[in-house]
């Protein structure tokens, strides 16, 4: 009974991700990643950062649902101090960070490892359907930041403009 409410639960979650889709197209139009703009030392962490959080995002599903709390936790907490960027910066490149990347990008980022925290949190106390609104909250972040600022490499996200209303 509890592995079928926590699987209605989850399918209930799948319009509050397509409602933070449209709402952050609303907020930000950028066409092109903003990691281009960054050294090519920055995009190469950058990079491996990106992989080791899809990696993590990932795993979380099968873990969920086998009820893996404490593998959930353990990935979450990685993500919520990230795997590489927080870890290898240097304070120059923490500088071009802040420097070459929008504010509201930043924002997101921080929002996203917010998310992560609260995911480690929920996992950590055993707060199952918590869980589940955690993964699907960080999955909206991630949907929502490539929309708006990682459409080269997810073409996909791109060109649903304004106005636009998807399901």
């Amino acid at each position: 009974m509890k592995r079928i409410i926590q699987l209605v639960f989850l399918a209930s979650l799948i319009p509050a991700l397509c409602q933070g889709e449209e709402d952050m197209r609303h907020q930000v139009k950028q066409t092109q990643s903003v990691v281009a703009g960054l050294s090519p030392e920055l995009q190469a962490l950058f990079s491996r950062e990106m992989l080791e959080l899809q990696k993590g995002m990932m795993a979380m599903v099968p873990l969920y649902v086998a009820g893996k709390l404490d593998d959930i936790e353990k990935i979450a907490a990685q993500m919520e101090s990230s795997y590489v960027l927080k870890q290898n910066l240097t304070e120059s490149q923490m500088h071009e960070l802040h420097a070459k990347l929008p504010d509201a990008f930043i924002e997101q980022d921080q929002q996203f490892h917010y998310l992560a925290g609260m995911l480690a949190h929920v996992a950590n106390v055993g707060k199952t359907e918590l869980v589940g609104f955690y993964i699907a909250k960080m999955s909206e972040s991630c949907l929502a930041c490539h929309s708006a600022y990682a459409t080269d490499k997810f073409p996909a996200l791109a060109g649903k403009g304004q106005g636009e209303h998807n399901h």
